[in-house]
């Protein structure tokens, strides 16, 4: 079986599909009833296992979000166990904030507590989250404040230093002051969903990163279809670049890598079909 395309980050070894765990905590960026849904079908060991088994049979062995919370860590370990593949986990935490950060920094205790956790929960690449990265953004002096008290503690722990971010600047003020990180991530889709400018305009700030970019929400939390939201990301991305995609049940994930295979190899003609009564008029005989 076809192993998916992989890349490299920081010296780590990544899937460039990645498995995204929205889809599996709760987060549909739709409805709460959606999110109750995901949470009480979804958010269980056992399901959230059956899914990433898919991705992980396939070469697709990079997980992406927040690690340490119950099941996500036990699902993790149940699919490397089942599947005998070591995950690439790629952790997105969350520090304590506040009205005194600007000036004091980040709390070096809390810092270390969190960081010690992504450690052990067996996280290769840490990248704050965009509550987090996007807060201590400067645009007056076009830094990044304090990010280094974070990479630091990443670096010292062994892991790769990335940083999650919602804000397209993030990816221009890291390149332009060394910021000592190994990827950033990016909202990307045809839609504009969640994005801060325009689609071309992130486009060529993707193109342009001094790093990987690991793109997220490609079908704009399930408001464009696989087939628009896939084709266009992966054609208008580099081949060093990553998408996160999140799916709800086994069968979908196996859809997306094979959309996603089909595509990098410029064969979209031949994905299979969805099939509705009305679609009978318009199929050749």
């Amino acid at each position: 079986m076809e192993q998916f395309p992989r890349t490299e980050v920081g010296g780590v070894s990544v899937s460039r599909l990645i498995v995204g765990t929205n889809w599996f905590m709760g987060y549909s960026h739709c409805t709460p009833s959606q999110d109750t849904y995901i949470k009480e079908n979804i958010r269980q060991r056992k399901a959230m296992a059956d899914i990433m088994e898919v991705f992980f049979r396939r070469g697709v062995d990079s997980v992406l979000g927040g690690i340490t919370p119950e099941p996500m860590v036990d699902a993790i370990k149940d699919v490397q166990d089942r599947t005998g593949v070591k995950g690439v986990i790629i952790s997105t935490p969350h520090f304590k904030i506040g009205p005194e950060t600007p000036a004091n920094g980040l709390d070096p205790d809390d810092v270390q507590r969190v960081l010690d956790d992504e450690a052990r929960c067996g996280a290769h690449i840490c990248m704050p989250h965009q509550c987090i990265t996007d807060a201590l953004l400067d645009r007056c002096s076009r830094t990044i404040r304090h990010i280094d008290q974070i990479t630091r503690g990443i670096r010292e722990r062994g892991m790769v230093p990335g940083l999650s971010t919602h804000m397209p600047e993030t990816i221009i003020y890291t390149d332009e002051s060394k910021i000592d990180i190994e990827t950033y991530i990016s909202i990307y889709n045809s839609m504009g969903f969640l994005m801060q400018v325009e689609v071309d305009w992130t486009a060529s700030i993707i193109q342009k990163a001094a790093k990987p970019v690991l793109t997220i929400k490609p079908m704009a939390s399930g408001q464009v279809r696989p087939f628009q939201g896939m084709n266009f990301v992966w054609n208008t991305i580099r081949p060093q670049d990553m998408v996160a995609v999140g799916t709800m049940c086994p069968r979908e994930a196996e859809e997306l890598i094979d959309m996603s295979l089909q595509i990098l190899a410029n064969q979209a003609g031949n994905i299979k079909l969805q099939e509705t009564r009305s679609k009978a008029s318009v199929k050749p005989k």
